[in-house]
Order: C-alpha cells, then structure tokens, then sequence
C-alpha cells in the first residue's frame, strides 16, 4: 500500500504529465515552435502511419517540430484539444493515453476549407533533470472529414 507521502508524489507526477501533454498541443497551436521543442526529448518515436502511411520512425525532435512548423504554418489556423487521459507512471517512465480531436482551417486567401480528425494519441515520456519529456508518439486516426487537401498544405 502507497503512503501518503507516495500517493502526493504520484500526483504530483501525473499533473506534471498531462501538463507536458498539454502543453505539446497548446504550443503547436499557438505555433510556439522553441517552446515546444523543449517539450521533447532529442529523439522521438513518431508513428502517424493512420494518416500518412509509412512506417513508423526514430526521429529527432528538431525535425519532428520542422515538420509541424511546415504543415501547420502561419495561415493555417489549428486547434486541438485532448482529454480522457490514461497516465501509468513506472519510475522515471509514463506513458500515457488521450482522446484527441483537431482541426485545421486554410486562411480564405488559400482557398479556405476545413479538415477534421477525431483518434487517440499515446505518448512515452522520461523524467530528465529538467522535467518530463516526450520520447514517443504516436496518434490512431479512428475518424477524419473535410478537405484533405487542408491537411496536406504547406509552405516553406
């Protein structure tokens, strides 16, 4: 049985997380690329194989981040938001598990248009000295609608 000062510690440790979970999404949407870089470790495991086929891969996060910067430039508006969150910790690893719902929408000069994505997002995170960060992720798309072409656009 946990004592009291464990079951504050393992509070304490899941707020921290969903706080890094959030704050992943938070900051793609208010495009605070530096910010959230800073929310990942050096290297991730992406896997967006349910969007983009593919397989999935070790990436670094400064390409991860480039990629979004890319895809989720300054005229297309974002927004996502998760909840339901399933947070297991086990020493200086969590993982945890997310609904998640977004958007994207083309400023009207690009043509407009709305894409929609409704699936579940699962994250790795360790501990570092400085905080937890994001060492995997992954999302399952269970549901799209709209203008694929939204999604797709980028510029550079």
């Amino acid at each position: 049985m946990m004592g009291r000062m464990d079951q504050i510690a393992a509070l304490v440790d899941r707020a921290e997380i969903v706080d890094v979970v959030t704050a992943v999404f938070d900051t793609v949407d208010a495009k605070n690329w530096p910010v959230c870089r800073e929310l990942f470790d050096d290297e991730v495991d992406a896997d967006f194989t349910s969007l983009n086929g593919g397989e999935p891969a070790r990436i670094g996060a400064d390409a991860l981040v480039d990629g979004w910067r890319t895809g989720l430039h300054a005229r297309k508006q974002s927004f996502h938001t998760v909840s339901n969150f399933a947070v297991t910790v086990d020493g200086a690893e969590a993982h945890v598990t997310a609904k998640g719902y977004a958007y994207n929408v083309l400023d009207e000069g690009l043509g407009g248009g709305l894409w929609e994505v409704w699936g579940v997002y699962r994250l790795g995170l360790v501990r570092q000295a400085e905080g937890w960060k994001v060492t995997a992720l992954t999302f399952d798309a269970w549901h799209t609608r709209g203008d694929e072409a939204v999604r797709a656009h980028t510029m550079d």
